[in-house]
């Protein structure tokens, strides 16, 4: 019998001047462990007069975690940090009580053709810690654990795992894994994931039970430690899952909080300009529509 619950596909939106492909929240499955948010950006070519431009916005109850494939990011925030972020390093900015940042290509970049690709994903924080004060570290890729396993080159982005722990300095029980094949392997985790896990495919393909799976494809398992699958030659999975909470998660555009009342007191913050400025930074990202809101359950 198929370890696989559920099969997303990734749907795209449009966020500003940029159009990704949305694989959480779904309809059916807002959360996987405590993983609330995860677009998939680009591939996206751009010539020198196209860039990557996210205004000020704010954010409340979660963690962001950027991690790119190729191309540039330049991150400002509330707190003052000013980073860029490359391939394979990892922004992890906490949103708390209330942070304000944008994403922008970096200035060095704006005048040239570049290209754009990664993953966008908010990991919501415990309940007692929602209010927290906002904080950020960044993670060069080198920080990283990566090691290889019966022919397979794994990297632990976040969290903790068969046995290695990130340096990302998360909240909850979760795991972030990347893994890469030039090979078939067949992968077999028995016993070693915990919590609720989904598998993204960035590239190639995955075999599980006679089925082939293949990009723009997240596998939501059924049971975390009973997760195996074949890598076919040349594919690229990411496994991410944990700990799910006790409580829904309620999501309002930036917002993610176990009340409603935490989500209206942050729209109406955002409508005051109550949140703190960014450094340097002009623009005002207004809220959207109120149909944007929906509640997240496990």
């Amino acid at each position: 019998m198929s370890n696989i619950n559920l099969i997303i596909e990734e749907r795209p939106s449009d966020i500003g001047n940029f159009l990704v492909g949305r694989l959480l929240p779904f309809k059916d499955k807002r959360t996987v462990g405590p993983f609330a948010f995860i677009d998939h950006m680009g591939p996206a070519h751009l010539n020198d007069h196209e860039n990557f431009d996210i205004g000020p916005h704010p954010h409340i109850g979660l963690s962001t975690l950027t991690y790119l494939f190729e191309g540039s990011i330049m991150h400002r925030d509330s707190l003052g940090i000013e980073m860029e972020i490359k391939p394979g390093a990892v922004n992890w900015m906490t949103a708390g009580k209330g942070i304000v940042h944008s994403e922008r290509t970096p200035d060095y970049l704006r005048s040239s053709d570049k290209v754009m690709h990664g993953l966008q994903i908010w990991v919501a924080l415990p309940k007692e810690l929602e209010q927290m004060e906002p904080s950020f570290a960044h993670i060069e890729a080198e920080e990283l654990p990566a090691w290889e396993q019966d022919g397979v080159q794994l990297k632990l982005i976040a969290g903790e795992v068969l046995g290695k722990k990130s340096p990302v300095p998360v909240y909850s029980p979760l795991y972030y894994l990347e893994l890469k094949s030039t090979q078939k392997h067949h992968i077999d985790f028995m016993g070693e994931l915990y919590g609720e896990s989904g598998l993204y495919i960035l590239e190639g393909s995955i075999e599980i039970d006679g089925y082939t799976f293949e990009p723009k494809q997240l596998l939501v398992t059924k049971n975390a430690s009973a997760c195996g699958f074949t890598m076919n030659k040349n594919t690229t999975v990411y496994i991410f899952g944990g700990e799910p909470f006790p409580e829904q998660r309620h999501i309002y555009w930036n917002f993610v909080a176990t009340t409603p009342e935490l989500i209206e007191n942050a729209k109406e913050r955002w409508l005051k300009r109550e949140f703190p400025e960014i450094p340097g930074e002009t623009g005002f990202v207004p809220l959207p529509p109120q149909n944007n809101n929906f509640k997240t359950k496990h």
